[in-house]
């Protein structure tokens, strides 16, 4: 089966189209124009050197080329074996901030869909590494334990939202401590072993009203645990959208009858991320913010995980882009004009004269 190493660059062959469509309007127009200085029959007189299908050859061949070279650039790729091989990589515990401070607008969907979105960008840019998922408010629970199935972990995902837990509140260091028990840590039926191939990543609006959440990232950090948090929202602050169905009702109001605004606090999670010897980062609407701490984690010792069965690929990408350069220097030996010293149609007549 065929599938492309890099499919975003296949979007560029709907250029191509706009190419052609281009082409056809300057050549209706060129013509209209010619329409106005003579007759239709006097072109051939005027213009006695010009050819009606080279110009549109060449161009042909111009866009076959390109087309081809774009599927050279997305790299076709087939799966021609399997291979066994050793799987290694990190433990990565993401704790998910799911209080009603993340229905917040200040970022497009909402902060939490946009954190969905940053997890998903993450997965991406993973490797082996096992992932668990932690979820948390006023309290937090274990959503799913160790796993490499990313799939799985996306489905999980798609599931979650700002109702699992009905204690509101933001309570980040209780989410550490469960994302430390992913790993195994206080189980009195697991050994622990202490290394540095394991991260916690917090992504959270930041207001921490529960626990002390810097006093957790110091202590899973004397564990060898990295923790990093990631920013959901701005720091102008907010108010809360409340929803019936799909219609919004208004904003969410305290006991006084006041709007509840929301704002990131960077000086929380730049703190639990120090405390944690980690980084911290902020997710905006154009930027999920990953790619440091995938960095980061890239940095990590690996464990190994067993075997396992992988699918490798093979590049076909030289057969479009020889294609492309045989439809490219196609286009250079033709000439826009007639060749006044190799013309067929004179050729052929003067065979019949003789």
């Amino acid at each position: 089966m065929i599938h492309f190493e890099h499919p975003q660059i296949l979007w560029l062959l709907f250029i191509i189209p706009l190419f052609v469509g281009l082409w056809i309007w300057l050549l209706f127009r060129n013509k209209k124009r010619l329409e106005q200085f003579a007759d239709r029959g006097m072109f051939g007189r005027l213009i006695p050197d010009a050819s009606r299908w080279r110009p549109s050859t060449k161009f042909g061949l111009i866009m076959m080329g390109a087309a081809f070279l774009i599927l050279a650039l997305a790299n076709p790729q087939e799966g021609s074996k399997m291979v066994k091989g050793e799987r290694i990589g990190s433990d990565i515990a993401i704790c998910l901030d799911i209080s009603n401070s993340m229905m917040a607008e200040d970022i497009q969907p909402n902060r939490l869909e946009r954190s969905k979105r940053t997890i998903n960008n993450l997965l991406s840019a993973l490797g082996s590494d096992r992932i668990s998922l932690v979820v948390f408010a006023g309290s937090s629970f274990i959503q799913m334990p160790l796993t490499n199935d990313y799939s799985a972990v996306k489905l999980f995902l798609d599931q979650i939202d700002c109702n699992l837990i009905s204690a509101q509140g933001t309570a980040i260091g209780d989410a550490i401590e469960k994302g430390m028990e992913t790993f195994g840590y206080g189980d009195p039926d697991r050994e622990w072993v202490k290394n540095q191939g394991r991260a916690i990543i917090v992504i959270s609006d930041g207001e921490n009203f529960e626990d002390d959440a810097q006093a957790a990232a110091r202590k899973a950090s004397s564990e060898g645990i990295v923790v990093c948090t990631i920013g959901m929202g701005l720091t102008e602050g907010t108010p809360i959208p409340e929803y019936r169905g799909n219609q919004r009702v208004g904003y969410k109001r305290d006991n006084n009858g006041n709007t509840v605004t929301t704002h990131l606090d960077e000086a929380t999670l730049t703190s639990i991320a120090q405390a944690g010897k980690g980084v911290y980062v902020r997710a905006t609407n154009i930027n999920s913010g990953v790619q440091e701490i995938v960095h980061l984690i890239e940095g990590l010792e690996k464990d190994h995980y067993g075997e396992a069965i992988f699918s490798e690929y093979e590049s076909r990408y030289q057969y479009p882009l020889v294609a492309a350069i045989v439809f490219l220097l196609a286009e250079l030996l033709i000439f826009e004009r007639r060749n006044k010293k190799i013309n067929l149609d004179k050729l052929l007549n003067d065979k019949k004269s003789k």
